[in-house]
């Protein structure tokens, strides 16, 4: 592997854990180091950080504090 793309890997190592849970990029970055954006969008997929993701993650959290309000409303009257 490319000492650069080792080098961006242990500074970031949250794509380090990606790349360990994922064998096949150290092949796709071994034969194409150019290849590192694609791998950080598959990483933010992977993780969950996307802007639907986060949306999706926010909105399920705002259910759930409604569902909890309910509940306490009920439990008070």
């Amino acid at each position: 592997m490319d000492p650069i793309v080792k080098q961006y890997l242990t500074e970031n190592p949250k794509l380090a854990e990606f790349v360990r849970y994922n064998p096949v990029w150290y092949r796709y970055l071994s034969r194409n180091p150019g290849r590192i954006e694609e791998m950080e969008k598959e990483a933010k997929f992977f993780y969950g950080k996307t802007f639907p993701q986060r949306i999706e993650n926010l909105n399920n959290q705002i259910q759930m504090i409604n569902m909890l309000a309910q509940v306490a409303k009920a439990m008070k009257d």
